[in-house]
């Protein structure tokens, strides 16, 4: 049996790394590794990376700056890179860093426990090539101990569509999809372990197009219904999407797949066609907001959620009034919008950029008509009833917290026993970030009506 040694790891960015980052842990768990909370007793410590933000590469320095004082210590300890910006910098990183001992990208994690023996063997470990071998395959299978309600799964990875801003196809490459079966076996083994929620996770979820066990390739809208069928998953959600991959069948199925949640996040980045065009987007905001007026015609109480660039080169004030007319138009529950950050190797990062107070500007007036729609969705749903998948206790004694179906933050007083459950629960007050709720009783008064998980 082998030495239990502890691991830390500290995850940027998307919701894929965090799937990553767990996958790691337990593919790390065969060499006697046991996560922990801190890098102070770690004795080895994975900075798992994200590079779509600016600077991206230079804060993961900065980081490890930070622990040459746990490195001198404590010899012993093993530091890694892992993700995008190990796919990106690869061994630039070890020659501006010694204190690296490896460095996986976000295709060959599989390939830890090698890479983790060498590291502790005295010598520098590398990987960031792209593998031919389905790194799922060879990923241990995940232990049966019991998990938080609400997991990650990822069915696609990488990305074809090149948008001009965009490092992805770079660091993740091609798209390619999980195989149908393989994905519902991770499903029904997550269930098993107590999960009652499961977000499916790609760089471009939508154009999911895997070989199902027929031998005919699936589309992301089979898989989800065949994933309804799961006795115990109560629901189900995906991320990201581009528009152009939301085909007929998907949006039939946010109207005739009752698991399938009323949230979707839908990626637009701008309102002006010249920039959707100098983005490489390949659809227009009248394609998007048709595409919108269907979904919601499929599911009347769809909330949206969206991205925002501003600031893209050659941005003119016309182009952002686009952007503001787009986002009335439309109507988001949620966004994220950022200032544009130059990624390098992208078309976008040798084009001539705008003046950044500008841009900065810029971002602040959108920010605020995103913040004005988002707490309009918000305040409408006090007096509404809603079910609520309680995940934890909340700060309070006697709270929990969880998510609504329009993947809101609710906190309501209720007993611990319903942690796992989806409950009906109407809301009676809305925050800035959440809401707060009473759980509904029964008919006679006496218990909470829970839905069947």
């Amino acid at each position: 049996m082998p030495e239990t040694k502890k691991l830390f790891i500290k995850t940027y960015g998307c919701q894929m790394n965090v799937y990553d980052s767990e996958r790691m842990t337990e593919v790390l768990g065969a060499s006697g590794y046991v996560a922990t909370d801190t890098p102070d007793d770690a004795d080895m410590i994975l900075l798992n990376t994200c590079h779509i933000r600016e600077k991206a590469a230079e804060k993961v320095y900065s980081e490890l700056g930070r622990m040459k004082g746990l490195k001198a210590t404590r010899p012993d300890l093993k530091i890694g890179v892992t993700g995008c910006v190990a796919q990106a910098e690869g061994a630039e990183i070890m020659r501006r860093q010694p204190l690296v001992d490896l460095v996986v990208g976000p295709q060959s994690y599989h390939r830890l426990p090698e890479l983790e023996a060498r590291a502790r063997g005295g010598a520098k470990a590398l990987d960031t090539e792209f593998p031919e071998e389905d790194k799922f395959e060879h990923l241990a299978a995940r232990p049966k101990a019991r998990r938080a309600p609400s997991a990650f799964l990822t069915v696609q990875e990488g990305c074809d569509k090149f948008c001009a801003f965009c490092v992805v196809p770079y660091t993740r490459g091609a798209e390619v999809s999980r195989p149908a079966d393989r994905v519902l076996d991770e499903a029904r083994e997550l269930v098993d372990r107590g999960v009652r929620e499961i977000t499916l996770l790609g760089q471009n979820v939508n154009a999911y197009h895997g070989v199902g066990p027929d031998g005919r390739e699936w589309g992301l809208a089979r898989l989800i219904r065949e994933l309804a069928g799961i006795d115990g998953l109560a629901r189900l959600r995906f991320t990201t999407s581009h528009p152009n991959d939301m085909d007929d069948d998907l949006i039939a199925a946010h109207g005739d797949c009752p698991k399938l949640m009323p949230y979707l996040h839908l990626p637009v980045q701008s309102g002006s066609d010249r920039i959707l065009k100098a983005m490489n987007r390949r659809h227009t905001a009248d394609s998007y907001v048709a595409l919108v007026d269907r979904l919601r015609a499929a599911r009347p109480d769809l909330l949206l959620s969206g991205d925002f660039i501003v600031g893209f080169p050659g941005e003119t004030e016309a182009d952002f009034a686009d952007t503001l007319a787009l986002v009335r138009r439309v109507g988001y529950g949620q966004a994220y919008s950022f200032k544009y950050s130059t990624r390098p190797g992208t078309p976008a990062a040798d084009r001539p950029q705008i003046d950044p107070d500008l841009a900065s500007e810029r971002l602040a007036r959108l920010q605020a008509l995103l913040t004005e729609q988002q707490r309009a969705a918000q305040d409408a749903m006090v007096g509404r009833e809603t079910t609520v998948l309680f995940e934890k206790a909340g700060r309070l004694p006697g709270q929990l917290v969880g998510k609504s179906e329009h993947l809101h933050a609710v906190h309501a007083d209720a007993p611990g026993s319903l942690i796992g459950q989806v409950v009906p629960v109407r809301i009676v007050e809305s925050a800035p970030n959440s809401l707060r709720g009473q759980v509904l009783p029964d008919e006679a008064g006496a218990r909470p009506i829970v839905s069947p998980a």
